[in-house]
Formats: C-alpha cells, structure tokens, sequence
C-alpha cells in the first residue's frame, strides 16, 4: 500500500512539473516568500575574527549571494544564545562573534546587515533562540551582564550535560526578559521581523519547581503549553507596535512532536489570532520518507493553517547527498535525487495556504567545505523555477 502510494505522488509531481508554468499551482498575487536561515555557525564563519573591512566585505557578498540565488528574505541569528550580535543593554555580545562574551562589538553587525540588505529589497527577520543561553554547562563562559549568570543555582535556569543552560519557560522574569529583548530590537531597529525558531520547552524538568509553586488550577501538560503560548502572544503584542513588522515562528515538521517534546501548541497559533504572522514548519522530509512523506506533510499544514496566518515550508538543503536514516526505505532519497527542493516547491504552490519557502542554511548555497555534487545541483535545479 505504501509503495503504490510513493508512486502516485511521484506521479503527481511529475504531472505539476511537466505542465506549462502558468499553469503550475494558484498563484497568488502577493511576492513569493524565498528565505534562508544564516545561523551562529555562518556568523562565526564570516564574522569571527575578522577585521571590520573583511567582516562587511563578507556581509556586502552574503547579501549578493542572496539576491544571486533569486531569495528575498534573510533569517538572521541574531541572538543565539543569551547574548546579542548588535549592542544591547539587555544582553552581552555573542561569542561566536566575538572572542569572549561580553567583548566589545568592532561595529553593529546587526544594522549593517540590515542596510546592506535593505539595499538590494531583501527583508530581514532577526531569528532569536529565546529561552537557550548556553550550549555547554561552563558558567565561565558567560559575562556577569548575562542575565543568565544573576540566576544561576535558582529555578529561572537549569544546567544539565545533556542540554546545557536554558531559562525556565515558566518563569515570569524570564519571560519578561526575552519580551523586553524583543522590544529592543523592533524600538531600535529596521528590521521586518522577529522569527523564533523550534526550541521551546528543553526538558521536563526545568519548571518543577514553579509547577508546584502554581495554583495547580491545569495539568502540568497544559501548564507547559500555557507558558509558551504567553509568551507567544505578549511577543506578537510587542512586535506589532511597529508597523511592517511581522513575528513567525518555525516549528517541527512532524506537528505532534511540537506537542510531545517541546509544548509548542502550533494548533492554536494556527488557527486563532494574536499569536503569530506566519508559521514555516521545518519540512525536513523527501517524497520517499516512509515515515513522514513531504506530500503528506504539507498538506497537513496546509489544512491546519487558517484566517491571516501565512505558512511557509523550510525545505532540508543540508540533507542534499547523505543518507537519510529516519526516513527508512526512502533513506538514499537525498543521494540518488538532485531536484528534491524545485519538486517540492513546485508542489507547494498548488496549495491553497502556501505563501513561500526558505533553505536551512546559507553555507549549503556557497560553501565548498560542506556542499557536494548533489548540493550544486539542487540549486541549479531549484533557480530554474524562481523567476
């Protein structure tokens, strides 16, 4: 059953692909969304390091890479950790910028890459991991003007091997933190969004203590869904007092995983208002995927999503030529394809949701070092069908 499936879809694409362009989905009168992520890692690449001519000589080719590649929207890591790539009086610089925490920025990163952006019409969305301060459970490693080092050994962060540091959803002062973090950035600058990506709840643990401190009034289940979706609302609260300015947010593919691993209620910030502008699940499946089929998947978002909400797909460039293991019979899809993104595309834009898509990550459109045969080829292929 699963195998005369795979082949109806594949049908099915091959059928959308074969018609004339016009003719190849609804095609709505608003501009395509063409994103991509550039994360801590491309920050560190490009930015650490360098001196002030070579750092914006780098952001000035980032930027025409972009615009190279026919994308209009850049997803820019601005705060990773506890920390920040421009100036801010909430945060102290981020180490994968600079050499240590808290260092002196040689200029503001952030309204650079804003302006040289903004140049050439390409939005920028600063990309926030809101609760994450650190990757690793060394606490010499953040500056005393880390929100995170004021607190620690308190129950408004928790320190494990296994996840590093993370703030406590839960917690009122932390979610008035990022809040505020927030409102920095839209009061101060240029910027066309604010994008969290899908790390919420770290573990189940971390609010305990504030769970039993609670009136117990709901399940710790709704509990940890509650706390999310507050802070959720007061982001969406904040980032509207500026106008054109939108906030998204990129969730797992899988839509029960969002509920099961990171309290994330995607179903309400689908449907209901005051939550989110746009939702741009992670996508990050082939059309073989035993599991979890790309067709099926995308039409499940597509169902889900309603009223002013725009949904866009945040499509795998990275898997391009490995091995996809969790997708079990499909697991050599990303081998033996090297048109997976511009079939997936082109199947997007028949739904009736479907607003645009962005590539996880920037180095995979330029960088040797991680690109192979298969990468070069997905993009060719997928430029053919962005006009």
């Amino acid at each position: 059953m699963k195998y005369k499936l795979v082949v109806l879809i594949t049908c099915l694409v091959t059928l959308i692909f074969l018609l004339p362009s016009n003719t190849r989905g609804k095609q709505s009168t608003k501009e395509e969304v063409r994103g991509v992520f550039f994360s801590y890692i491309e920050l560190k690449n490009y930015l650490y390091g360098k001196d002030e001519k070579t750092s914006k000589k780098n952001i000035q080719n980032i930027i025409k890479t972009v615009k190279k590649n026919k994308l209009n929207l850049l997803i820019l890591q601005v705060r990773p950790f506890s920390d920040a790539i421009y100036p801010s009086k909430l945060f102290p610089t981020s180490r994968v910028v600079v050499a240590k925490e808290g260092d002196k920025l040689p200029y503001d990163y952030l309204e650079y890459f804003i302006k040289q952006a903004h140049k050439q019409k390409i939005k920028v969305h600063a990309w926030i991991n809101p609760y994450r301060v650190s990757s690793t459970t060394d606490t010499n490693l953040l500056h005393i003007s880390n929100p995170a080092y004021k607190w620690l050994g308190t129950s408004h962060v928790e320190a494990s091997a296994e996840m590093g540091i993370y703030y406590n959803p839960a917690s009122e002062e932390v979610k008035k933190l990022i809040v505020d973090g927030v409102e920095e950035l839209v009061e101060n600058y240029d910027i066309d969004g604010i994008h969290f990506d899908d790390y919420f709840y770290p573990n189940k643990t971390i609010d305990l203590v504030s769970y039993e401190e609670s009136d117990k009034k709901e399940s710790l289940y709704e509990y940890r869904l509650n706390n999310v979706n507050d802070l959720i609302k007061r982001v969406y609260k904040v980032v509207h007092k500026k106008k054109n300015c939108v906030f998204g947010i990129s969730p797992q593919g899988n839509i029960e995983n969002n509920y099961q691993t990171q309290f994330a209620d995607v179903r309400t910030w689908a449907t209901k208002k005051g939550y989110v502008d746009y939702l741009m699940p992670q996508v990050y499946y082939g059309f073989f995927n035993e599991v979890k089929p790309y067709y099926d998947v995308i039409r499940e978002w597509n169902k889900l999503v309603q009223g002013n909400v725009s949904l866009y797909f945040t499509l795998a460039l990275y898997k391009t030529g490995v091995v996809d293991a969790f997708a079990k019979s499909g697991s050599n899809e990303w081998i033996e394809k090297d048109d997976i993104l511009k079939r997936e595309v082109i199947l997007a834009r028949n739904l009736k949701r479907y607003a645009g898509f962005s590539i996880f990550r920037y180095d995979y459109l330029v960088n040797q070092e991680v690109q192979v045969e298969n990468t070069v080829k997905e993009v060719e292929n997928l430029l053919e069908i962005l006009k």
